[in-house]
């Protein structure tokens, strides 16, 4: 039996040799070790995991936490060598300032309520500052009312009346089916039948396409999510954190 100090010593040993055991390819413990060895040691590591079940939780967050870091990473090296397309993309509309100092991309759906809580007071800020470039990345991830949605805020982008166009959409109350997208189109003054034409045209459908690789690559799960700088921000935030984000990225320009 062993005495306690040797349970002490005992107990980091096993988990290293846990940690070592599971870093090794199967093919190669199988080499390297007896089937006894293998059984022995297979035991003595259940038994120090039935003994000892909180390692199993810590072990969890710690795979949770180093996920995390390479997910930041991959996306940090997303934003950077992605740069041109996220922001300057020829074909993706453009509110605010086309030569802005400061740049806010936004990735969005139109059936996303935090999108349209925040869409005007958003215009507001872009408006007021006058110095800000908005690029708006059509995002539909929710529905196929989003998609249709997106269809013809980029087929009325065609048209010249892009921001007129999104923001009626992003205040327009309840779902968007056909019938309230072509409406608010003609309300509007659009050709309708460019509208549809164009909605359904490759070129629109090969944008979604991009967008959707780009948020892909970006790790946007979901909607608003905000570029501004060098950093990516989820989620509906404030617009005096918008603002201040703003004078963040002039102050490090500066």
């Amino acid at each position: 039996m062993a005495t306690a100090p040797m349970r002490r010593l005992k107990a980091p040993l096993i988990a290293a040799a846990m940690a070592a055991v599971f870093a090794i390819a199967p093919a190669q413990a199988q080499s390297s070790l007896s089937d006894a060895d293998k059984a022995a040691l297979e035991e003595t590591i259940r038994n120090y995991i039935l003994e000892h079940p909180e390692i199993i939780v810590e072990a969890i967050e710690k795979l949770r936490q180093q996920e995390q870091a390479r997910a930041a990473q991959r996306q940090q090296q997303s934003l950077q060598s992605r740069g041109e397309a996220l922001r300057y993309d020829p074909g993706t509309p453009v509110v605010g300032n086309p030569d802005g100092d400061v740049v806010i991309v936004e990735f969005f759906d139109y059936r996303c309520p935090y999108c349209k809580k925040v869409a005007e007071p958003l215009r507001e800020v872009v408006k007021e500052d006058g110095n800000i470039r908005l690029v708006m990345k059509e995002y539909p991830i929710l529905s196929a009312e989003s998609e249709l949605a997106a269809k013809a805020a980029l087929a009325a982008h065609e048209q010249g009346r892009y921001e007129d166009f999104h923001f009626t959409l992003m205040t327009e109350p309840g779902a968007l089916n056909r019938d309230k997208i072509f409406g608010i189109a003609e309300s509007l003054g659009l050709d309708l039948e460019k509208l549809r034409a164009d909605m359904e045209s490759p070129e629109i459908a090969a944008k979604l396409a991009e967008v959707a690789e780009l948020g892909e690559a970006l790790n946007v799960r979901g909607t608003p999510a905000f570029v501004i700088g060098d950093e990516l921000v989820p989620g509906a935030i404030s617009i005096e954190e918008m603002r201040q984000r703003v004078r963040q990225v002039r102050a490090d320009a500066g």
